[in-house]
Parts: structure tokens; C-alpha cells; sequence
């Protein structure tokens, strides 16, 4: 983990993509260099009277200015409230926190498994691997939701030269039906030989998590929790492991083998 930086920092750019999701850089950040695919930030929300800090994944960073970008949806009332913010705006903000992900070998297929705004972590884990020298259509990325409008940023992962799937559940755009569907055709098509990465709702992980124990097939993923301290001391983030005892995401996690915690 690296050094656990707390900062004041100023929105350089704010961009509105429609249904609810933004997309926010702030910028200067001491440790945006350090920043793993998997970790998050803690924001403190000025201007709203929400207390505790709000946890965001880091969507991408940029060395050589020092900026780091985040992804969000409106749900409540934090969300609503960083929405309205402009640039020159100010957050105070904790990190990077977290773990990160695990390479896969060389023989194995990197699959990546993003649902709704679970697509952050798993992009910047895209990126991560093509710059470490991984040949961009060797990586499968899957992109879920329940319509066409939580799928965002489309463009960027294209970039990217990945193989990209689609799915939403009411066909509206890419593939019909669950995330899974393909991933199951995915793993009985390599005989197993792939590695899976995942984040998004936690129903989409359980169901992840159950397909890569029953195929022993390896990976990590991602998980969602409430974070109100971000460093594992107010116990928020709590969840039970498989073989007994708990974890605190924010400070052992997010990012878990499959198998490990109880979903």
C-alpha cells in the first residue's frame, strides 16, 4: 500500500455524461503517480452538510500533472451535491487506499467483469496491464447493465484495443441477459485457462464469485461497502469471510481473491 496522503485539492474539470454519471479530475495530488488499479480516494463533499467522506475507485490518473480522475452516479444526497460542483472548486480528500489486483501468468486470458459503476476500477486494471506490456486484444472486457444508460464511457475502453462485450438485461444495447452468460461461454471455450477480475453490484459478484469457485478458475475482485472512516476503524465495512471471521474492506480490501468472503 503506499503512503496514505490527506490533501486539499481543486477540481480541474467536471463532465456531465448524461444519465446521472459525471466524471471528475482533481488535481494536485501528491501521490497520483503511486496510484494501483483497485485503490480508491476518500472525499470530503464541501458545501452539503454531509459529514463522513464518500469513497470513490480511481477511474485513472495522470503522472505528470498530478491529477486523478473519478467516475460517479447520483444516489443520494453526497453524489447530488458533488455533482454541483465546478471547476476551482476545492475537496479534501485521503489516499490512495486499498490493495490492488494481481497480474495474471502469461498463459492465462486476463477477463475483466465490470457492471454499471463498477467500471472504473476495472478500466484503470485494463490500462495498468497494457503499459506493464500486455497486448491489448489479449485482455476481454465485459461490460454490464441493466440498460444502454449505465453504460458510460464506451469510447475509452475501445481505445483500448481490448476484445469488448456488451450486455444489458433489456437488450437495449450490446448482448440481452446477464454479464454471466458470456463469461460462462468464455470459460468453457479456454478450457478454464483464464483468470477473471471483477467489480459492480454485488449480485453480479455473487454470481462471478459462485462461477469461478465451481471451475476453480482463479482471480480477484472488487467489492462495494460502506466506508464512513476509510481507514478501518469505524467497522462500517464489515463483512464475514468464508472460512470464518471478518474483514474490514476499506483497510484489508476492496480488492479479495474469489472465495474468500462471504457474499
Amino acid at each position: 500500500m503506499s503512503r496514505i496522503v490527506v490533501e486539499d485539492v481543486s477540481i480541474t474539470k467536471i463532465s456531465d455524461l448524461k444519465r446521472g454519471y459525471f466524471r471528475l479530475n482533481i488535481a494536485p495530488f501528491s501521490k497520483a503517480a503511486k496510484v494501483k488499479p483497485g485503490q480508491f480516494v476518500h472525499v470530503q463533499i464541501p458545501g452539503c452538510g454531509v459529514y463522513f467522506r464518500r469513497a470513490f475507485s480511481i477511474y485513472n490518473f495522470n503522472a505528470a500533472d498530478g491529477s486523478i480522475e473519478i467516475l460517479f452516479k447520483v444516489v443520494g444526497r453526497g453524489t447530488a451535491c458533488l455533482a454541483k460542483c465546478r471547476r476551482g472548486d476545492r475537496l479534501g480528500i485521503v489516499g490512495p487506499l486499498g490493495n490492488t489486483f494481481r497480474f495474471p501468468l502469461k498463459k492465462e486470458t486476463p477477463v475483466l467483469i465490470a457492471g454499471g459503476v463498477g467500471f472504473p476500477p476495472m478500466y484503470l486494471l485494463a490500462v495498468h496491464m497494457i503499459e506493464k506490456g500486455f497486448e491489448g486484444e489479449r485482455i476481454v472486457f465485459l461490460y454490464g447493465g441493466n440498460t444502454k444508460d449505465d453504460l458510460v464511457d464506451i469510447s475509452r475502453i475501445r481505445k483500448l484495443g481490448v476484445e469488448l462485450i456488451l450486455t444489458t438485461m433489456d437488450g437495449s444495447y450490446g448482448q440481452k441477459g446477464l454479464i454471466t452468460e458470456p463469461l460462462k461461454r468464455i470459460i468453457d471455450d479456454r478450457c478454464g485457462k483464464v483468470r477473471l477480475y471483477a467489480c459492480g453490484p454485488e449480485g453480479m459478484l455473487q454470481a462471478v464469485d459462485t462461477l469461478a469457485c465451481d471451475n476453480d478458475v482463479p482471480g480477484q475482485m472488487s467489492l462495494e461497502a460502506p466506508m464512513p472512516c476509510g481507514v478501518g476503524i469505524c467497522l462500517g465495512c464489515v463483512r464475514p469471510l468464508r472460512e470464518g471471521g471478518y474483514t474490514r474492506v476499506c483497510r484489508d480490501g476492496p480488492v479479495y481473491n474469489f472465495g474468500e468472503v462471504l457474499l
